[in-house]
């Protein structure tokens, strides 16, 4: 049986329409130099959601999805949970509980978003 290897992508907010096309480069550039096989997506820390949030969420998990890999959400709120559910997205983007590997993170908030290394 192949292992699989996680990345995280941890999210702050809030996310803007203009940091969906840098998040998604990131998370394909670290899809591809990790060769990880699930993503989990900490949304914590994102407060509260918006429809910048959602669309950025179904945009990582279509880059995701295109090599090869699934997001899952780790913290997502009672409020972005009832927003993916509103505009149809809940069986795109899942929310599970934690997920495990190896760690690297794509973060957005009031900056552009950065990658860091842990």
């Amino acid at each position: 049986m192949e292992a699989t290897k996680t990345i995280l992508l941890a999210l702050r907010g809030p996310i803007t329409a203009a940091d969906v096309p840098q998040l998604c480069d990131q998370l394909a550039a670290r899809l591809r130099d990790s060769g990880a096989t699930d993503a989990v997506c900490d949304v914590g820390a994102l407060g509260r959601p918006t429809v910048a949030t959602v669309n950025a969420l179904a945009r990582l998990q279509l880059v995701a999805r295109r090599r090869g890999c699934r997001i899952t959400l780790r913290g997502a709120g009672p409020e972005l949970l009832l927003l993916l559910e509103l505009v149809g997205l809940t069986d795109i983007v899942r929310a599970e509980g934690p997920g495990r590997g190896s760690v690297e993170a794509v973060e957005a908030g009031p900056d552009p978003p950065l990658v860091r290394s842990p």
